[in-house]
């Protein structure tokens, strides 16, 4: 294979992206230097409709009892905690991908008032609705 055969370059493309991901997986799961004490910063989508405003947080396996949510200055910032269930705390682990421990994530929310907040845990994710304000 030469240097300009596509195979070399899809190869070398693939390669490249692999530690692309690699390296966000490592930064997601890094510790987080705004707030000493979290562990982990879940992955959010934000996304707007012209009636509200929707933050979608992954978080499997956390308990909604064990999360806080608030809203300050523009910004919405969720924390809680992953725990391992009681039973896993023994076991021998083979692979252990998810995160553990305490987790925060600060979200700058867009610009504009919020008359309602509402929220629900589907499917592993935190659901906050923010219906805007008229």
């Amino acid at each position: 294979m030469g240097p300009l055969d596509p195979r070399a370059r899809m190869w070398s493309d693939a390669l490249g992206m692999m530690a692309r991901a690699e390296r966000l997986h490592r930064q997601l799961f890094e510790p987080s230097q705004s707030h000493g004490s979290a562990r982990w910063e879940p992955p959010v989508d934000v996304l707007e409709t012209h009636e509200a405003v929707l933050v979608f947080a992954a978080l499997p396996g956390v308990d909604p009892d064990r999360i806080e949510a608030s809203i300050g200055d523009g910004v919405l910032f969720i924390a809680g905690e992953r725990l391992l269930p009681a039973e896993l705390r023994t076991a021998a682990i083979h692979r252990l991908e998810l995160p553990q421990g305490r987790f925060e994530r600060s979200i700058e929310l867009p610009a504009g008032g919020y008359r309602d907040v509402a929220h629900a845990v589907v499917n592993g994710c935190l659901v906050i609705r923010l219906t805007k304000a008229s």
